[in-house]
Parts: C-alpha cells; structure tokens; sequence
C-alpha cells in the first residue's frame, strides 16, 4: 500500500504538468499578462479587415491580404491599407515577371515566346503604373488624386489580360502554367479598386468650375480634358509651319533622320516637357515602338495621307495583337497630329492593328487609323481623339482605355464574305474600373468599298470583348448601315446583364432605337445627367490635362 501510495505521489507533477499544459493551450489568455491585449488587437485587427474589404469581389482574398500584413491596420487609414496592398501585389508581379522569363529559356515555340514578350513588357507598365499609385496613395493631397489611382490601378489590371491574351493562337501549355497567379494579381488589383471607392475625392478648384456630373472622370476646360495644358493646345491647333521641332524626319534626307525609328530612339527619356518630331510628307514602311521612357513626345505630320505610316503585321503570321501594331505607343503624354497610321495586312489576316496606345493623357488630332480587324488598340488609361478619321471592319476600335472620340468619322469597310462589321469591342473586366469609349458628334458610315454592297452585311455598333463591357454612342450621325439591333452578342448571354452599352440623341437613319436590342444592360439614355458621364469633362479628366495639347474640344454635351 505504501509502495502504491509513492508512486501515485510521484506521478502528481507529472499530471500537474499536462494539465497546465492543457489549460496553455485551451485558455491562451492565460499565458501572460499581455496575451489578453494582443487577444483584443488581432480581433480588432481582423475587424478592421472585413470592413475594409466588405464591398470588393474577391472579400476572403481581402481579408487574407489585410490580416497577413504585420502593421497594426486600426492605426492605418485607407489609403495606407491600399498602399501596402498595391506593395504586395508589386511582388507578385516580380515573381510572374521572373517566372515567365524562367520558362522563355525553356520554351521554344514562336508564338509562345512571343507572347512571352508581350508579358514582360505589360509586367513593366504594371510595375511603373502601381508605382506611381503609391506614390499617390502616399502624398498628402491624396484626395485630389483618387482619379489617378483609379485610372493606375485599372490599367494595371489590363495588363495582366493582355498578357494572356497574347497566348491565344498558341497551342502549348505556357498559359495554363501562369494564369492562376495572373488572376491572382488582377483580383488583388481589383481587391484595392473597390476599396479605393471609400476615399472621400474632394475636387480641386478646377474641377469644382468644371460642374462634373460624374466627377470621378474629371472636367473640361476650353474645350479639351482639362489635362492638356495650354501649351499642348496651341501646339496641337498651330500651322505646322510655325512650330519649332526639335527633330526633322525627311524620306528625302533633308532631316535629321529617314526613319521615324531612329527619330524616336534620339528623343530624350523621361523628359518633363513636350519634345516635337516633324514627320515630312511621305509614307514610311516601318514598325515605330515608343516606349515607356519617351515621355511627352509628339509627332507632326504634314496632313492625314500625306504623312503617313505604313506596315502589315499580322497574327496569321505569326505576330500577337498587341506586337501587330504599324505604331505601338507606351509612353505617358504622347501626342500625333495630321498624319495617318495604317496596317495593310488586309482583312483576310485577322487582328492586325494600325495603332497602340496604353499612353496616359494621349491626345491625337486629325490622324487617320486605317485597317480591317482591331484597326486602333485603345489599350489603357485616359486617351482623346479629336476630328480624327478610323477604318475598319470587326471590333476596329477596341481595348479598355477611357477613350473619347470627339467629332471623328468611323468608317466601316467591305470585310471577308461571311463577316460582319463592328465598330468598337470595349474590354472592361471589373465594374470598378474606370474604363470605356465615348463616341461624342461623330459621323457613323460606310466607307468607299462597303456602300455598293453594304446590303450583304451586317454592321452593329459594339459587342462585349469582356464581362463589363461599356460604350457610348451620343450625339452622332449613324448612317443605314447599322443593324436595327444596333449591337451584337460576343458569345451567347456572355456579359449581357453586366455591359454598359447606352446611346443618346443621335441622328441618322441609323439612329432609331425602336428594334434595338433589350439586354439588361443596354439601355437609351434619356437623361442629360446620365450622358454627361461620358463627356469629355467628366470621363477623362479632360480638363486637367487637354489644355495643354491645343487640341480644340468640346466640353460637355453638345445640345
């Protein structure tokens, strides 16, 4: 008895040990003193987060983003939150970025490694344009810049869908190996889209004169997004005679240069003021890249089809839409006047693009776009086209950029047997972005070759490239070419309850919306203040930046 009475005593702090282990890890309050407190933080802290992220699409992928961040979210606003989220997906893009140059050195298809390419390069504008939103998200006047960040982090967006798109007319398997973390950084993106929506804007002065209806697209002044300075309209509406160019180019040789190419590659990088090359009359067989570093560059010509510039890359040989363009511009403030863009492929050749911009605060005056498919890419960010003239056949005027088209005439041409014309394919992937095309007092009509036979086809106004899919037509002349349902389906009910699709006050033959199509989310616009959102005054920003240009524009609704 006494033997059993020992071991028992023996085996107590044993038995105590376990059970404060067991309370240790039952009642973790009860560690330390500080435990309750830290209980309390990491509560508060995940509180923090699900408000934050109540009103986004992906929110458990929010919530996981706030809460794996080791600063204290209750002593951060939202702007900061934002900050360190557009931080994280930065290095994420790095990582995609070092992924697919890891599998370029392994891939040896053509089309793959082109696409490659593309992704590399949409990966920098990514990188530069999240970039720039911290630095916005960081300033001290973050109120006035929350258009910029919306317009940043929607571009940023696109680039991840461009990427994968370019793997469309490959069959291996690269795609399937990095789309996972592409959708991964594009929800992330739209993740900080939503919550950006909780910045309370307040309204420069400028923007205040402006009376915005819709001010999250900004205003106009003088006719132009506010965004074009004075210097840039005069610039922009000058004689070409009294401008002063700083580079010549000359088919002839009496310039600096014989190539447009070799023009851009001696404009200066990151340069703060405009830089003019003048572009002599002449045609210029050549693929012009501007890169991300020629900012501020403008090109004039000596008027559309006297100047003008000439290739015909294709993705039936081999190239992927976004490389097929004559001109492909990345470079923030890019500007053209009187000159034409073309790509001459022909319509058998499919997507071949004429011109590219994913250019912030682009203006382009009296240029010609001509081509068949994907005539103009209106990649991203904030582009204004005025008095310009774009030829085309199916989806000729598509991408995800805020476009207004002001006073320009869009010209279907005859397309392929068994084809049907489409003016625009807008390619808006999340409702948060603020993305669209404006087609303000333009002409719609038929080219040339389409009016003998434009009987044996059909054209329509738009069809959704993507989910959100937004276009406006307002205030224009539509000739009898355009389908009574005014617009196509892409593929079945796709995007058809979530497009934006409007049109208001046009004229024409064209114009009537009796047998118009009635998707839930294409609608007749019959209120001035809901059609003013598309403006330039408020869609783009105008009036911050198109003064400058001096391009003419209008700056509201015409009637």
């Amino acid at each position: 008895m006494q033997t059993v009475r020992r071991a028992t005593m023996a085996s107590l702090p044993i038995l105590l040990l376990l059970l404060l282990a067991i309370m240790y890890i039952s009642f973790p309050h009860l560690r330390t003193p500080e435990a309750p407190r830290r209980l309390l933080l990491e509560e508060t802290h995940f509180q923090v987060a699900r408000s934050t992220c109540s009103d986004t699409l992906y929110p458990d992928l929010c919530v996981d983003t706030l809460t794996s961040f080791q600063d204290d979210l209750t002593q951060k606003t939202i702007p900061q939150i934002i900050y360190l989220t557009v931080d994280h997906v930065r290095k994420r893009v790095q990582k995609s970025a070092t992924r697919c140059s890891s599998i370029a050195r392994k891939t040896s298809d053509p089309c793959e490694l082109m696409a490659l390419e593309d992704c590399r390069l949409l990966f920098t504008g990514t990188m530069d344009e999240l970039g720039a939103t911290m630095k916005d998200l960081n300033s001290s006047s973050v109120s006035t810049k929350t258009y910029d960040v919306k317009t940043l982090l929607s571009a940023a967006m696109t680039n991840q869908y461009t990427c994968l798109d370019g793997f469309s007319h490959c069959g291996g398997t690269v795609r399937d190996r990095i789309e996972d973390g592409l959708y991964n950084i594009s929800k992330l993106v739209s993740n900080s889209l939503a919550i950006a929506k909780k910045i309370r804007p307040r309204k420069t002065r400028r923007a205040q004169e402006s009376g915005d209806a819709f001010p999250e697209y900004g205003g106009m002044r003088h006719g132009f997004p506010s965004w074009v300075s004075a210097g840039d309209r005069r610039l922009l509406q000058a004689n070409v005679s009294s401008l002063k160019a700083d580079l010549v180019v000359a088919k002839d040789g009496s310039g600096n240069f014989t190539t447009i190419s070799d023009a851009v590659a001696a404009a200066p990088n990151k340069s703060d003021t405009r830089f003019i090359i003048y572009i002599k009359a002449g045609g210029y067989f050549e693929n012009v890249d501007v890169p991300s570093s020629k900012t501020n560059l403008m090109f004039v010509g000596d008027g559309m089809w006297k100047t003008v510039v000439k290739a015909s890359r294709n993705v039936i040989d081999g190239w992927t839409t976004y490389r097929s363009a004559t001109v492909g511009v990345s470079a923030d403030g890019f500007m053209a006047r009187d000159m034409t863009f073309e790509n001459s492929a022909g319509p058998s050749k499919h997507q071949a693009v004429a011109f590219r911009s994913g250019s912030d605060r682009s203006a382009l005056y009296r240029c010609s776009f001509a081509a068949y498919q994907d005539t103009l890419y209106v990649h991203s960010l904030r582009q204004f086209y005025r008095e310009c003239d774009v030829y085309g056949t199916v989806d000729f005027i598509f991408g995800n950029a805020a476009a207004v088209f002001q006073n320009c005439k869009l010209y279907a041409r005859r397309p392929n047997p068994n084809q049907q014309n489409i003016f625009t394919a807008q390619g808006r992937t999340d409702p948060n972005q603020n993305t669209g095309i404006s087609v303000q007092n333009c002409k719609v009509a038929a080219a040339s070759d389409l009016i003998p036979v434009k009987s044996n086809f059909s054209t329509y106004l738009g069809r959704p490239w993507k989910e959100y899919s937004r276009t406006v037509f307002m205030e224009s002349y539509l000739e009898d070419l355009i389908a009574p349902a005014g617009w196509l389906e892409w593929n079945g009910t796709f995007g058809l309850d979530t497009l934006y699709y409007g049109e208001y006050m046009n004229r024409g033959p064209g114009a009537g919306t009796g047998n118009r199509v009635t998707w839930p989310g294409y609608r007749v616009i019959v209120n001035a203040t809901e059609a003013s959102q598309f403006t330039v005054q408020n869609f783009i920003q105008g009036t911050d930046w198109l003064p400058q240009s001096g391009f003419p524009f209008a700056t509201g609704l015409a009637l």
